[in-house]
């Protein structure tokens, strides 16, 4: 009679999932099985719909409900199926009560006439090691290659008050990691009414506030961001604030100008390596992730190969690589095809080079000192995101120093650690 929430995407599908849990917990749901969907490329929708038979063939009396970005865009590829009992939208999906619906099949409303907050932002739901705070969803733009802002809807904030309380809550509890995150994280505040002359509160201004009305806790981390939209306080705050996170991960996309263009991104090559290198001028220590598309359309070989040139100019660390996919609807799908044993041979390469610039980011961390999260049993996690394999017992959410000895290629080690005591709360 349990309920099992599965998970496909990206960190915020991760994080609503816990919700989801809960809300099923809070109702009562019981035998049922959540599929909480991505539509982000085409291989993700399959994989959710081969998960739903085969849960199906494995719990025949359970409940199947299927909600998430795919089931907001396409509700009724999915109502089509016979082994699916309910749908549910990205802003239905929350509601008390929804996951035990029996009146209708299909629940799924307009996404972008949705308005208001973030439904999930009061949760904060911890791990056993840190906790995830939505402060945002949805997103105003609209590149050429992506169906999210369909499944989404438009950007919208959660007020600062609201997350602050949160935060501090999580606090106050003992977390000792919080990461802010959301669709388009960089946009937050966009929506929300602002005192003159200043205008709109901005993600610098939110960081700032959190830091400073929330002294106890230890790490605020960032999730991913757009290049395009690092405003003033943020970037001060990175070169101010210590328990601000030395690690952005930043989508990129593409290392070609003309790619990048036909993406309809908001930033060049040039800005990418501008802002990488600001960064670095007032935060050293700063590691940087990146998102990466492979075979774009019309993407060219040498167009390629200025995405590998940038992974190596810019020194990146951690790389996701997703072969282009043609999403139903959006403007790229249109444009004229990489064949796709060109896309599955660049994807190789790409991540190839992601590995590579994973093992010279994990060499420059030999000797040097570190305070990591421990996430679980010998796994921890250092400020600027490297992973750090360790020896011996800590518990997941404490915290603890060394210096890194050595690297396998995809962890750094940690021969020798203290454990840092905290006062946690009663």
């Amino acid at each position: 009679m349990t309920v099992e929430v599965v998970t496909f995407g990206c960190r915020l599908n991760a994080y609503e999932s816990q919700a989801i849990a809960a809300r099923a917990a809070a109702d009562g749901l019981a035998n049922a099985v959540v599929f909480n969907t991505c539509a982000v490329t085409g291989e993700a929708v399959r994989q959710a719909r081969q998960a739903i038979r085969k849960a199906r063939r494995e719990r025949p009396e359970a409940r199947l409900i299927v909600t998430g970005c795919a089931a907001q865009i396409d509700p009724a590829a999915f109502a089509a199926m016979d082994e699916v009992d309910l749908v549910l939208g990205n802003a239905e999906k929350a509601a008390p009560g929804a996951l035990l619906e029996t009146q209708a099949r299909v629940r799924v409303g307009d996404i972008m006439a949705h308005g208001g907050g973030v439904s999930h932002a009061a949760l904060g739901l911890p791990t056993r090691a840190r906790a995830y705070v939505e402060i945002q969803n949805g997103c105003d733009h609209r590149c050429t290659f992506c169906v999210i802002p369909f499944g989404r809807g438009n950007s919208r904030s959660t007020p600062a008050e609201v997350v602050v309380e949160r935060v501090r809550a999580l606090s106050e509890g003992g977390c000792a990691e919080v990461v802010l995150t959301g669709v388009d994280l960089t946009s937050w505040g966009a929506d929300l009414a602002g005192a003159p002359p200043l205008g709109a509160p901005t993600l610098g201004s939110l960081v700032r506030r959190i830091l400073a009305e929330v002294p106890s806790l230890p790490r605020l981390r960032l999730s991913s961001i757009d290049a395009a939209e690092i405003d003033a306080e943020l970037m001060g705050a990175l070169a101010q604030e210590p328990r601000l996170m030395p690690h952005l991960h930043l989508s990129l996309q593409s290392g070609d100008d003309l790619i990048l263009k036909r993406m309809r991104r908001r930033h060049a090559r040039a800005d990418a390596l501008s802002l990488i290198a600001a960064v670095r001028a007032v935060r050293p220590d700063a590691a940087f992730g990146a998102d990466f598309i492979a075979g774009f359309p019309t993407e060219s070989e040498a167009a390629f190969e200025n995405t590998l040139r940038l992974v190596e100019e810019a020194a990146l660390a951690f790389l996701h690589v997703f072969p282009f996919s043609p999403r139903p609807g959006t403007p790229a799908a249109r444009m004229p095809p990489v064949a796709r044993s060109a896309v599955k041979d660049r994807a190789h390469r790409l991540r190839a080079a992601g590995e590579a610039a994973l093992g010279r980011h994990l060499d420059r961390q030999v000797g040097r000192r570190v305070r990591a999260l421990v996430e679980r049993p010998g796994q921890a996690r250092a400020e600027d995101f490297t992973q750090v394999a360790f020896a011996g017992d800590a518990a997941p959410g404490a915290l603890i120093t060394g210096t890194l000895a050595g690297h396998d290629g995809r962890a750094a080690r940690l021969d020798s650690w203290k454990l840092e005591i905290r006062e946690m709360a009663a």
